[in-house]
């Protein structure tokens, strides 16, 4: 059988996502036991107690299948946001939203806005819709423009991606940009803030876009449970859109596409405000530690609000990831992030920082 007339013939031009080296795979590469992973934007102080207890009393009840229509994790989401449960939808991750709105709402000659560099997902789920990609250049390297996105719109744009925090940079669109989006974008347009990131954002200016949910305006949120709440690997992340945009998803979504483990963490997860904090706070001082490096190091970095920051180190990242490796710390080189000579790194205690901080000094 020839594939290439059997498959869609767009799908050939996507190039597939390349995840960060997993710990495992250095471990058997280079015969490396004490492997620091810093590469995925990862919690890397874990998931709350409360969450480990919830997974290790639902483990045996596996055999089941979950809730398929999260009711008690969409209640509670309900409940803390302060909007109607009809409004939430839940997902693997956000990754899998992303998909349903793009085969959902995009087809062939519709297009779709986001930042270039931004997050790759907004690419391939639209690619995979065939629909045409609009991505607009970050003004000073590290920041959306978005008087230069709002230039691109057309009775055609659909959707309109927006990251904040953004990945990878970590840089926020502030509250005055975010205004000026929502004054000047067309009803036509659906915008999606994509906020993976929100609970780590600690600048005055990070604008709250529920108020703009909940003031009625046509607008989709993502949020996650993958990086604050330390449950990356179970995949839980959930939106918040219409109720008419809601009912749509559930027609397209995977019956059971969030497992029950995933579920009881999420839920437990939600009832540990102290451990958010710590996590919180942990990570603002390992951006400092991160800062206070890299100006000493004379390299330029780019101001960040999420759990990782984006160093430029002036030098090939390949190169420069390749040394780090077979010192045992993995890092997500920045040529595929649209930055090839930055290196992405995550935030992680003040121990695992020093490493990665002494590990980088050596090399460069």
């Amino acid at each position: 059988m020839d594939i290439k007339k059997l498959v869609l013939p767009h799908l050939f031009e996507i190039k597939p996502y390349v995840p960060g080296k997993p710990i495992q795979e250095v471990q058997r590469e280079l015969g490396i036991d004490d492997v620091l992973k810093l590469a995925s934007n990862e919690n890397t102080i874990g998931p709350s107690p409360k969450a480990v207890e919830a997974i290790r009393a639902a483990a045996a009840g596996v055999n089941f299948y979950p809730d398929g229509g999260c009711y008690y994790l969409k209640e509670k989401l309900s409940a803390k946001l302060g909007v109607g449960s009809d409004s939430v939808v839940v997902g693997s991750g956000i990754d899998e939203l992303l998909r349903i709105l793009c085969v959902s709402c995009l087809g062939p000659k519709d297009e779709v806005i986001f930042a270039d560099p931004s997050f790759v997902m907004y690419k391939i789920s639209a690619m995979v819709a065939d629909a045409t990609l609009i991505s607009v250049p970050c003004k000073d390297r590290y920041y959306h423009d978005i008087p230069a996105m709002l230039d691109r719109v057309t009775d055609r744009t659909k959707l309109f991606f927006l990251c904040n925090p953004n990945n990878p940079t970590g840089t926020i669109v502030k509250k005055a940009d975010v205004e000026l989006l929502m004054s000047k974008i067309p009803e036509h347009v659906l915008v999606v803030f994509d906020e993976a990131y929100y609970e780590y954002a600690s600048d005055p200016d990070y604008p709250q876009t529920m108020e703009y949910f909940k003031s009625g305006r046509d607008v989709v949120i993502f949020r996650t449970f993958s990086k604050v709440y330390g449950l990356a690997g179970l995949r839980a992340g959930y939106g918040i859109m219409s109720e008419e945009l809601a009912g749509v998803f559930h027609r397209v979504r995977n019956p059971f596409n969030v497992n029950e483990l995933a579920q009881v963490a999420a839920l437990a997860a939600l009832d540990d405000d102290e451990h958010v904090k710590r996590v919180v706070e942990a990570n603002a001082a390992g951006r400092k530690q991160f800062y206070a490096a890299f100006d000493a190091m004379g390299l330029e970095y780019a101001p960040s609000d999420a759990n990782f920051v984006l160093v430029d180190i002036k030098r090939d990242s390949e190169e420069i990831f390749n040394a780090l490796l077979k010192k045992g710390v993995i890092v997500r080189p920045g040529r595929f992030l649209g930055f090839p000579t930055g290196l992405r790194v995550s935030v992680s205690d003040e121990k695992a920082n020093a490493r990665f901080i002494a590990a980088l000094k050596e090399v460069l």
